[in-house]
């Protein structure tokens, strides 16, 4: 006769359909199966069976094929389902969405690849880690962090608050080999935010546990790469799996810790898709297998902050630095006026001294300026023309090295006009400084010196980043200028100076989270100096050198910085005191755009639960107009997150019956900007 099958599909709208399973054999919940949807053939995964059929069975299809892969667990379809739920998204789509890129696509018939070969069983493996003689030795406040990691039993979470250069890796990588130790074949998960930390955490991973096979999972590896980390991990052979945020979905049966190193960061939260908070997860898949999770930084979000001063998470503090840095104070932070010291090409004449200094002395400096380019516009002073992107409301930058405009939000590119497009001025002025600019002036401050710019202009190739890095590293490079992309937990040994540009263009930023972002940024890039134990310091060029911000971070006082942020979160009403979601719009115009929101807003005022709810006005998004697109938001929030998702599941199906009138719209819920 058969059965009756429950299965989902990455198709919006669909939560589930039901199939026909006429095999010998009996499917299993978790199985990845192929199956027709309309007229075509696409990747299902069980989810439920029925006794019944919900409609005629003649009109019920059958299942087309089942994938040889072990079944995903109950865990793993329990994330997947809480993940959609939350995020406002069909089952479907968080959970095929999550499978590794070769599983996703329906196998030509007679084809076998070796990645879909059935699992195999988990080979022996050589002792998983070093001797305990052979680890470094843990401070007092260590070897409490990881006593209390490796004595939870369940699900504990726990906010580990160390301050930079404290030795969280190494607290990391003790609790990973206590585990392991007690539980052989347990499998680990550690998440990082970028891409380009892997490597040099994978490295050390794989020094202290030589007989433990250690996976990286992540985007920028290839299809058929990432196809078959996932499926060591799925099949229990990657006992170390180290990702990115997509990572947090891997399959691991074994599961018995999760590490989020940086929990802080944005990287974290996806900005496209399924705009899921990895970190948010890892908490939750914790929950769910009832293991440990550790959330790791010296500068906590404030939501986690807040629920540690809860009770919610048990807070781990390490305010000692460990290692060569230990017999050393924390660098020292000064601001260098640029009230008083005018700056010459970027560069103000304490940082330029400090930076000759240095690199006569043989020691390295780190430059931060979180603009990539040469400059951020091009500008005419005679009738006031700027270089504006012609499919976005932002500025177009210029890059010197290969005389062009470049949008660095949608990739519009063409080259610099010789003179002003409008009044035909030939001395157009290239305004402000990027990190090729700074590049330049370095040059030319210190000849012979070996400089190194790490930005994605420079890192576009697979394994740059890397390149570089370990050139640095190696002390190949005496001093390093770049992006965000240097100033997140590399350990570099021989920095002893590092100089922040332009930080004042985000203390004054209009977004909220503007000043947490800022006070984070700066802390991770000062943690980059000294680790070596070598004297150091961090020089912050700034117009705003007694902004209570900046007496925070000379003072290293991240308590009284949060403490203060969350005061002001309070008395506002802003997260994470209020939870919020964000309905955007795009559309040709933006007459459009604010028409759908509006009508949006009307429908979320007749729906249940609306009392419980802010329903604000529509405006403009703060980048109106992005590749030609028009773009407009809508915000909710309610100071129930209950409420809140009982409503937005409501709101979400009233709106899916609406034709949209050609608008694309997206639900965003806690959203990082808005």
């Amino acid at each position: 006769m058969g059965a009756f099958v429950e299965i989902v599909v990455d198709v919006p709208g669909i939560e589930s359909l039901t199939y026909l399973w006429s095999g010998h054999d009996t499917i299993a919940l978790g199985r990845i199966v192929i199956v027709p949807v309309g007229r075509r053939k696409t990747v299902g995964i069980v989810v439920g069976f029925s006794a019944d059929a919900p409609v005629a069975r003649e009109r019920i299809r059958s299942v087309s094929a089942v994938l040889p892969v072990a079944p995903l667990g109950d865990d793993w379809l329990a994330l997947t389902r809480f993940a959609a739920n939350y995020y406002q998204h069909g089952w479907g789509e968080v959970a095929v969405g999550a499978l590794p890129p070769l599983l996703r696509r329906v196998p030509h018939a007679r084809a076998r690849s070796p990645l879909l070969e059935p699992p195999s069983a988990r080979t022996a493996s050589s002792p998983p880690c070093a001797a305990a003689s052979e680890l470094p030795t843990l401070n007092s406040e260590q070897r409490q962090a990881v006593e209390a990691i490796t004595n939870a039993r369940g699900f504990v979470p726990f906010l580990l608050f160390g301050v930079t250069g404290s030795g969280k890796t190494e607290i990391y990588l003790q609790a990973i080999a206590e585990c392991l130790r007690r539980q052989p074949d347990a499998q680990i998960l550690l998440l990082v935010p970028e891409i380009n930390l892997t490597p040099q955490t994978q490295q050390r991973l794989r020094e202290r546990f030589p007989g433990a096979p250690v996976v990286a999972l992540h985007s920028g590896l290839s299809a058929t790469e990432r196809t078959q980390a996932w499926r060591m991990a799925h099949q229990g052979h990657a006992t170390i799996l180290l990702g990115t945020r997509s990572a947090v979905f891997a399959s691991l049966p074994r599961l018995a810790l999760i590490i989020v190193d940086e929990e802080h960061d944005p990287s974290f939260k996806a900005t496209e898709g399924v705009r899921y908070s990895a970190r948010d997860l890892a908490v939750m898949r914790a929950r769910l297998r009832s293991c440990p999770v550790v959330l790791g930084s010296a500068t906590p979000s404030l939501e986690s902050w807040r629920k540690a001063q809860d009770g919610r998470y048990r807070l781990l503090r390490v305010t000692q630095r460990a290692g060569p840095a230990a017999a050393r104070p924390e660098p020292r932070l000064q601001c260098i006026d640029l009230r008083a010291e005018k700056p010459l090409k970027g560069l103000a004449p304490s940082v330029r001294t400090a930076l000759q200094q240095t690199v006569a002395a043989g020691e390295q400096a780190l430059v931060f300026i979180n603009r990539r380019g040469y400059a951020p516009v091009v500008a005419c002073d005679a009738c006031g023309w700027l270089s504006v992107c012609a499919r976005c409301a932002a500025f177009a930058a210029f890059h010197k090295t290969d005389g062009h405009l470049h949008c660095h939000h949608c990739g519009w590119s063409v080259p610099a006009p010789p003179r002003c497009p409008t009044c035909g001025n030939p001395a157009l002025a290239a305004v402000g400084h990027g990190t090729q600019r700074i590049e330049e002036a370095l040059e030319e401050l210190l000849p012979g010196a070996r400089i190194e710019r790490i930005d994605s202009d420079t890192t576009r190739r697979r394994g740059e980043a890397n390149a570089r890095l370990a050139a640095v590293h190696a002390g190949h490079v005496d001093v390093l200028v770049g992006t965000q992309m240097i100033a997140k937990g590399h350990d570099f040994r021989r920095v002893t100076l590092v100089a922040v540009l332009n930080a004042d263009a985000q203390l004054v930023a209009h977004d909220f989270r503007a000043p947490e972002r800022l006070f984070a940024t700066l802390m991770q890039v000062a943690g980059r100096a000294g680790r070596a134990g070598q004297p150091s310091r961090v020089l912050v060029q700034t117009r705003f050198p007694d902004h209570p911000l900046y007496a925070a971070l000379a003072a290293a006082d991240y308590t009284g910085f949060a403490t203060q942020q969350l005061a002001e979160r309070r008395a506002a009403g802003m997260p994470p005191f209020v939870a919020q979601a964000l309905l955007t719009a795009q559309g040709t115009t933006m007459a459009r755009a604010l028409e759908f929101l509006s009508y949006a807003r009307t429908v979320g005022h007749q729906l249940p639960g609306s009392d419980q709810v802010a329903i604000y006005d529509p405006v403009p998004m703060p980048l109106s107009k992005l590749a030609g697109v028009h773009r407009a938001q809508l915000l909710t929030e309610s100071s129930s997150r209950r409420a809140l998702q009982d409503w937005l599941s409501r709101w979400r199906a009233a709106l899916r019956q609406t034709a949209g009138g050609g608008i694309r719209w997206h639900l965003e819920v806690d959203p990082m900007r808005i």
